[in-house]
């Protein structure tokens, strides 16, 4: 017996535009619905009455994959996600992945068996080659992420850019000897790529030191930016870097905590930046210098662009609402 999947291979389209067919969808072209309509005459299938009621139900739901709720920068943007949403009539399933490509898979399980009808992906950890796999169960949209090579949509900011700029800002400063922070592994793929690829083009064309014993890697908490702080405290005094950049506000403020409690001045003994410009770090001892994030543009226009996809409609990124820009404050 025929299936919807059958059918969806058969008219070469995605599951979720059969189901948004056999719903009475009104935004499936009359091209695609021929190309259905073909295919379960090809197949002889008839749809099941039952089936079709579970699908309508499950067809407002969409997935939010995020790495952390906890770091104040995902849930923003979470919310910012979910609010849109809502606007438009769909409902939200948040997981975390804990940067565990397991739980990565649980949610795009979840697409494939209709649980949820989209997905927005603010986290990567799997191979991009299995993700797109995924999309014929239903629109996949990354959200603050980006691999060139994936053929999924993106929403995102140039982290490349706005790094070289703000590294190039520490130089310009006089700071060069600058330490370096990523949530990632230094690989061109997985997190933070984009940043690193800015921080090591300011270094190159400064010809200034890219030192291992200055680059952390994984770091995400204030508790890492603790043990961050204390790893180059330990260094002799000719041998720490005199700025530090990093990837995340929350690392940020775990490294000026220590090195304050250490009874070291920011930032005549170091400049210290951040990531993100979330509220505290302008209320900090010392007001956080870092990178803002349009992080509720970010939300609300891969949301406009995931439903869009959900039913089949046009939409344009607006790009002039994903800007960064630099925050200086005294830390630096």
């Amino acid at each position: 017996m025929a299936t919807i999947k059958d059918v969806a291979k058969r008219a070469n389209l995605s599951v979720s535009t059969v189901s948004r067919y056999l719903n009475n969808h009104p935004y499936v072209s009359e091209e695609r619905k021929k190309r259905i309509k073909e295919a379960m005459e090809e197949l002889n299938y008839t749809p099941s009455s039952i089936a079709t009621q579970l699908r309508s139900k499950k067809g407002t739901m969409v997935g939010i994959l995020v790495s952390r709720i906890t770091n104040p920068f995902f849930s923003y943007l979470v919310d910012a996600i979910e609010k849109q949403a809502k606007q438009q009539g769909y409902n939200v399933l948040i997981m975390q992945t804990y940067d565990d490509q397991t739980a990565e898979m649980k949610m795009l399980e979840m697409l494939k068996q209709q649980v949820i009808t989209g997905l927005i992906m603010c986290s990567v950890e799997g191979d991009f080659k299995v993700i797109e796999s995924y999309q014929e169960h239903g629109p996949i949209v990354f959200c603050n992420e980006k691999i060139s090579e994936a053929n999924i949509p993106s929403v995102v900011t140039n982290q490349s850019q706005a790094t070289y700029e703000a590294i190039q800002f520490l130089i310009q400063k006089g700071y060069h000897k600058i330490a370096y922070c990523t949530g990632g592994t230094l690989t061109t793929k997985g997190h933070g790529k984009e940043r690193t690829q800015g921080f090591e083009r300011a270094l190159l064309e400064n010809s200034l030191p890219f030192k291992k014993e200055w680059v952390f890697q994984q770091v995400h908490t204030i508790a890492d930016g603790r043990k961050v702080a204390q790893q180059l405290i330990t260094l002799p005094k000719e041998q720490r870097p005199d700025a530090i950049f990093t990837n995340s506000d929350e690392v940020a403020m775990g490294v000026l905590e220590s090195f304050k409690d250490g009874g070291y001045n920011i930032p005549e003994d170091i400049a210290i930046m951040g990531f993100d410009n979330q509220p505290v770090t302008s209320l900090l001892s010392v007001p956080l210098t870092t990178i803002e994030q349009p992080v509720e543009a970010l939300g609300v226009e891969a949301t406009k662009l995931l439903i869009s996809l959900i039913e089949a409609t046009n939409y344009q990124i607006d790009q002039s609402q994903l800007q960064l820009s630099l925050i200086q404050r005294a830390s630096v």
